[in-house]
């Protein structure tokens, strides 16, 4: 099991590795918008550091962690 926690709001939930991220942000009761849900629109973009960002809808809890760190913020555009 991998703990996952979703910034700002720190909600924290334990994901199985392959486990698609709008599944598990969906039981933890966390909104993450989505358009395309084919990764193109990027309107699920999530932070997972500085420097990595992905798009929630075709991402897995990947393995080899314990515990992964998800920032979500809010798109004006969207």
């Amino acid at each position: 099991m991998t703990k996952i926690i979703f910034l700002p709001d720190n909600i924290t939930v334990e994901a199985e590795v392959g486990e698609p991220l709008l599944k598990v942000a969906n039981r933890a009761g966390v909104v993450i918008p989505t358009g395309c849900l084919m990764g193109s629109c990027h309107a699920c973009e999530v932070e997972l550091d500085e420097e990595n960002f992905i798009r929630a809808c075709i991402t897995a809890v990947p393995p080899g962690k314990e515990e992964l760190t998800i920032n979500l913020f809010v798109d004006p555009a969207w």
